[in-house]
C-alpha cells in the first residue's frame, strides 16, 4: 500500500470513531434510530472496509448516503 492510501485509511478510521462517539454522546437525545439511517451508516461502514476495490466501494458509501437522504426526508414530511 501506498503512503497515500494509509492516509486515507487513517483519516477514514478516525472519522468513524467520531461518528461513534458522537452517536454515543446524544443517544440521550434521540431514542431509537431508524431502519434506513442504521442501514445506511452499516453500507458506509462496509464502503470504508472494502475500499481498495473503488467500486464496490464506492457503491457501498453511495447507497448508504442514499439512504440516509431518504430518511431524512421522511423525517421532516413527518413533522
Amino acid at each position: 500500500m501506498s503512503s497515500a492510501s494509509m492516509v486515507y485509511i487513517a483519516i477514514s478510521l478516525i472519522a468513524l470513531v467520531a461518528i461513534v462517539i458522537l452517536l454515543f454522546i446524544t443517544r440521550e437525545k434521540q431514542k431509537h434510530y431508524s431502519k434506513l439511517t442504521m442501514f445506511g451508516t452499516v453500507l458506509i461502514v462496509l464502503g470504508i472496509v472494502f475500499g481498495s476495490e473503488r467500486v464496490v466501494g464506492y457503491t457501498f458509501i453511495g447507497g448508504g448516503v442514499l439512504f440516509a437522504v431518504i430518511d431524512l426526508i421522511r423525517g421532516y414530511r413527518r413533522k
